[in-house]
């Protein structure tokens, strides 16, 4: 999506001075235009795989793929704590006019004042939940712009680029001991960049709450909120003590790792999977801890954006390749490809968001097994699987999940009919009875017809 621009062009010698003038601010307009520009999502490293991305590539004036994305609106969760649970004022709304894809490859989150003086903006988190798995590395990076206001203007602003414990979900009274990691913080248009752990109990224990364990530095080269930046943040259970790492354009400025806690603690708000967040909020404890006043103030400005250019997650090493196969946590996405056993299964690359392979040609008698994977004693109460089929009408089966053994008891089930083609793809979910420990789990494959029926890329757990 970024503009391209040769560097082999040369000013000839001798050229005017208002020409040479012009063609200088030619250059700057264009290499300007290519910074604000979507870029395209980076191909993963050596040794690292892509796990999900999404690209903000929609339409001008759209909201975000709602199969990716959960829009938060009001207030609060419903029976959580008032405010966010951080004092911040806005009202979070599902308008266009406070969060939207631009054409460009860019989402755009922008604040909003109306003429009572209430203010709106807008909050996402991801469906999915992502961790390494054992031995792994994941990293969880996103290519922002953030709200372009400084000084008075832009008091009270605040950004995040953040996770949450995915047992946050239905709950809302465990923060901060489920974990919160905070990728990129920025208030009141400081060149600032905050990255922070929030851990254990509030106020104090081992992460210090309600501070959290954090650092910050500023945005290198262009200010936080003249240019984008690469906002980085990695998860490592390949060495020991296991570690947490926060960059900004490939710099590292942060760390924690399992040393400067309890076991139990890091544990808690480590060993499970994390959903992602988005967001830009209006006044709270943040913004009015840093300016030393109540915020937003009369003298704020609405109307800024954060520009999101990118989020992608990817993962290297670690048993089951990190995402949650083989041996991993069942509140990972599992790759479907990442089987340890299989009987009929076809691996095939997928167009679907995030690229690799998906499980293709699943038909009557299939079946696919994934050792030892870990569902903890809250237990798991839903199985979701991301499939597409191009099956003709009339053609359907179920994907069901046993343990231990591929001829037990269903736990549950999902039906798969045509979903318009074989790389059309739709998260289904469905409810099965509550699974607690670590097992084996089977997915086979059934229908009354001996045709295809399905395509399977990932699926995954939960507990709500």
């Amino acid at each position: 999506m970024s503009m391209a621009l040769s560097r082999e062009r040369r000013i000839r010698r001798g050229l005017p001075l208002a020409a040479l003038c012009a063609a200088l601010a030619l250059l700057a307009a264009l290499f300007g235009a290519q910074e604000r520009a979507g870029a395209s999502v980076p191909p993963p490293p050596s040794g690292w795989t892509t796990v999900w991305t999404d690209d903000f590539t929609g339409a001008a004036g759209t909201l975000p793929s709602s199969a990716e994305w959960i829009v938060d609106t009001g207030h609060a969760y419903p029976g959580g704590p008032a405010n966010w649970g951080t004092g911040e004022i806005q009202s979070y709304t599902n308008s266009t006019a406070n969060l939207s894809q631009d054409g460009s490859g860019n989402l755009r989150i922008t604040p909003l004042r109306d003429s009572s003086g209430n203010w709106t903006s807008a909050r996402i988190e991801s469906r999915d939940t992502f961790q390494p798995a054992a031995g792994g590395t994941m990293r969880i990076e996103g290519r922002i712009q953030m709200p372009n206001v400084t000084g008075n203007a832009a008091l009270g602003y605040w950004a995040a680029f953040w996770t949450l414990g995915d047992t946050y979900r239905g709950n809302y009274q465990n923060w901060p001991g489920i974990g919160e990691f905070d990728i990129m913080e920025n208030v009141n248009g400081l060149n600032t960049v905050w990255g922070t752990l929030h851990c254990g109990t509030n106020p104090g224990g081992s992460c210090n709450e309600t501070n959290g364990l954090g650092s910050s530095r500023a945005c290198p080269g262009s200010s936080c909120q003249a240019a984008f930046h690469t906002y980085t943040f990695e998860w490592d259970r390949s060495v020991s003590p296991e570690t947490l790492r926060w960059y900004v354009d490939g710099v590292q400025y942060h760390s924690v790792n399992a040393g400067q806690m309890d076991a139990t603690t890091w544990a808690n708000a480590t060993h499970h999977a994390h959903f992602l967040l988005l967001n830009v909020a209006m006044g709270g404890g943040f913004p009015n801890g840093v300016s030393g006043v109540g915020t937003p103030t009369s003298a704020t400005d609405p109307g800024h954006p954060m520009l999101v250019d990118y989020v992608t997650v990817l993962t290297s090493g670690g048993s089951g390749g990190g995402d949650g196969g083989d041996g991993g946590s069942a509140y990972a996405t599992l790759q479907a490809e990442n089987y340890t056993e299989q009987s009929g299964v076809v691996a095939e690359t997928t167009t679907d968001t995030g690229g690799g392979q998906n499980l293709g040609y699943l038909a009557n008698g299939d079946w696919v097994r994934y050792s030892g994977i870990e569902f903890g004693s809250t237990g798991a109460t839903q199985f979701k699987a991301r499939v597409a089929s191009g099956a003709a009408s009339g053609i359907s089966g179920l994907i069901e999940v046993r343990l231990d053994s591929r001829t037990a008891t269903p736990v549950g089930s999902l039906a798969v009919a045509g979903t318009g083609g074989w790389q059309s793809w739709q998260t289904i979910p469905a409810n099965i009875s509550r699974i607690t420990g670590t097992h084996d789990v089977y997915l086979t494959f059934t229908s009354g017809q001996p045709a295809d029926f399905a395509n399977l890329n990932w699926f995954t757990f939960s507990a709500t």
